[in-house]
């Protein structure tokens, strides 16, 4: 792995928080082992080999139930772990998948049948090269037969600039990590504001309320980033999904303690009625709803 990764905390404790039975993990990753799965030459980072039998360890160890893997950037379109990971599941995991727009059809019906239930836009410029939204909206079209829906991630000063995108996406659309606010500037501030009117106005927008770690200004008690989690949980109750963002690559501050972000989760769904919305009844209409 690059030098200057930080690899996952080796012992995190167990929180005290129990979540809801049928709790779910809806963001996480699997990388690698590379020695199975290698990396793609393409890729911004390096990152330690976080397998499937890991990712499903802590699952437990936390109290969820189910997982939601996303594919990352560091393994490009090749969906390789994550499928792998999909299959050894036993249908307690769900992917958001990277492709290309030239995949076929015969390809996303063997990912569906696997797990796999939406696609992946980064937009993140330091994580990937430029993405084509004529691509993105090809994708989409494919897509749509299956169901699916699209998960895209920027950055809060890129929200202007993709929000002609986003109208144009005529799916469920989840956004990761709240847009990533700049939380030093407060939850009144015009920049938050336009994200929460977007989704005041999108009936079809939904958000993560994760990454506290790559948020916070302050350090692990997460403090400046609850009151952003809680308007959005607030408002949105059944438009939010939680994650751990496990094995939490390129994280540069510090490595975050999975067993503290589940004791975050009691601070921004603070009823027993918004956690269940929260981690369970939300992913599982979204991603198990045809389970059986």
């Amino acid at each position: 792995m690059d030098t200057d990764y930080l690899a996952f905390h080796a012992n995190p404790k167990k929180p005290a928080f129990q979540p809801p039975a049928g709790a779910v993990d809806a963001h996480c990753h699997v990388f690698g082992p590379a020695s199975e799965f290698p990396f793609s030459p393409a890729r911004k980072y390096t990152p330690c080999d976080a397998g499937k039998d890991e990712l499903f360890a802590l699952r437990d160890h936390l109290g969820f139930a189910r997982n939601v893997i996303v594919q990352a950037s560091c393994h490009g379109t090749d969906n390789r772990a994550l499928l792998d990971a999909l299959t050894a599941s036993g249908d307690r995991a769900r992917g958001v998948a990277v492709v290309d727009s030239c995949i076929g059809a015969d390809e996303l019906e063997a990912m569906h049948a696997a797990g796999v239930r939406a696609v992946r836009f980064n937009f993140v410029k330091r994580l990937v090269d430029n993405t084509s939204w004529d691509d993105c909206l090809r994708i989409v079209d494919k897509i749509k037969p299956l169901g699916w829906h699209v998960v895209v991630y920027f950055e809060a000063d890129d929200l202007e600039e993709i929000k002609p995108l986003l109208r144009r996406l005529e799916t469920i659309v989840v956004i990761d990590h709240m847009g990533r606010p700049d939380v030093a500037k407060g939850v009144d501030h015009p920049d938050f504001q336009a994200f929460m009117a977007l989704l005041g106005e999108h009936d079809n927008i939904w958000t993560k309320v994760s990454c506290p770690e790559r948020l916070t200004r302050q350090g692990p008690d997460y403090t400046d980033v609850v009151p952003f989690a809680c308007a959005l949980v607030e408002a949105f109750p059944g438009r939010v999904l939680w994650g751990t963002d496990w094995p939490h690559p390129n994280m540069k501050s510090h490595m975050p303690d999975d067993g503290e972000l589940v004791e975050v989760i009691p601070r921004i769904a603070v009823t027993a009625e918004l956690q269940q919305c929260l981690l369970v009844d939300n992913p599982m209409r979204l991603y198990w709803s045809d389970a059986g």
